[in-house]
């Protein structure tokens, strides 16, 4: 194959697929990892809605709700 225009052409769409495939395989592995830590996310979201709520049900328990009127 000579090195004219279209060699040339060639080898520089092949060297950007090449990166193009790179640039696709590191973007799957950041959405699985934005994946988990959403996942993480929410349980620590509803860890934090289980104390809260055993914290109000202890205040109320302790009377030391403040009164609404």
């Amino acid at each position: 194959m000579s090195d004219g225009p279209e060699s040339l052409i060639l080898r520089q769409l092949r060297s950007m697929d090449g990166k193009l495939d790179r640039i696709g395989d590191d973007v799957r592995e950041m959405k699985g990892r934005l994946s988990a830590l959403e996942q993480q996310y929410a349980n620590v979201q509803r860890r934090l809605d289980r104390v809260d709520d055993r914290l109000e049900r202890m205040e109320r328990r302790l009377d030391l709700t403040e009164s609404a009127g």
